[in-house]
């Protein structure tokens, strides 16, 4: 069975990092790719970043403050994000696709304070 458990979240002032954790229960490289993506009150869940099978790695348009990387021995996937702005609240979710399938982590609250 796929689980995916995100964790890292906190609270933390506007300027700081966090570093938030994807552990999957499954080797990784079951999956096509793994990715973040995030949900702020009120707003539609939105993508973050994404890592492929292959390496490749996308970026939505953050100003460059998110970095995606995996630990293939840990099966982990990471999510660092930089200079947290107020508006980077919101619930951060794994997703893992493989084929047609997706699978989806609980997600792991961010939020920062001004």
């Amino acid at each position: 069975q796929v689980q995916l458990v995100e964790s890292g979240g906190g609270l933390v002032r506007a300027g700081g990092s966090l570093r938030l954790s994807c552990a999957v229960s499954v080797n990784i490289f079951e999956f096509n790719s793994l990715g973040w993506f995030r949900q702020a009150p009120g707003k539609q869940r939105e993508f973050v970043a994404s890592i492929t099978l292959g390496g490749r790695i996308d970026y939505a348009d953050l100003e460059g403050r998110f970095i995606i990387s995996r630990d293939t021995a840990k099966n982990t996937v990471y999510l660092q994000i930089n200079s947290l702005k107020p508006e980077d609240t919101a619930v951060y979710y794994c997703k893992a696709n493989v084929l047609s399938r997706e699978y989806w982590g609980r997600g792991t609250q961010v939020t920062v304070s001004s």
